[in-house]
């Protein structure tokens, strides 16, 4: 239970800063922006919020296309606790990161995708056309989000409420309260729930 006496699974985490210096890597996935033709407005803006955040980024971008989409993603995960991929999410032939991203993760989030869309459809009902996904490569978390600035800082202001608890998670150790249990003291889950 909190503080407050809601219960865990109840309870909201709070947006706002990353850990100092938490590694994201923002890869924007537009064949414009990769053969140097378009300005990476969206790359720029989520670089700016995570820096606003307290993280550190590095930036690449890559074509529309699956085996490369995926080879960038598998890279930077070893060396990046978070991935915000930006752009190829939408319905056209070449919106691909999804498939992508499906190929690198070892497993999908689907709240986190699910929770953008709700934020999104708040704002507009063509968000529900968004096909972004949230999965885990390794203990990197990785996140689609949408091609365009104001969509993908839209979509990335959602996924912000759980980012900090999801690296935390994931970095582990795997059993939540082993990190905060004195050394010798036994683990209660009596107050936990099943989630």
């Amino acid at each position: 239970m909190a503080p407050d006496g809601t219960p865990g699974a109840l309870r909201a985490e709070t947006p706002g800063a990353l850990r100092p210096g938490t590694r994201v890597f923002v890869l924007t996935v537009s064949d414009g922006v990769a053969a140097g033709v378009r300005e990476d407005r969206s790359g720029a803006a989520l670089a700016a919020r995570v820096t606003e955040l307290g993280g550190s980024v590095t930036r690449g971008h890559v074509p529309d296309d699956v085996s490369t989409i995926s080879a960038a993603i598998i890279e930077a995960a070893e060396s990046h606790e978070v991935i915000l991929t930006t752009g190829g999410t939408g319905l056209t032939p070449r919106d691909v990161t999804p498939q992508a991203t499906r190929a690198a993760v070892a497993y999908e989030i689907p709240g986190i995708a699910e929770a953008m869309r709700v934020a999104g459809r708040a704002i507009t009902p063509l968000a529900d056309l968004s096909r972004g996904l949230a999965g885990v490569v390794g203990r990197t978390l990785v996140i689609n989000l949408p091609g365009s600035p104001n969509g993908a800082l839209e979509s990335f202001a959602a996924a912000e409420r759980v980012l900090a608890h999801a690296i935390e998670t994931l970095a582990g150790p795997h059993d939540h309260d082993v990190a905060r249990r004195p050394p010798g003291v036994a683990q209660d889950r009596s107050d936990e729930d099943d989630t």
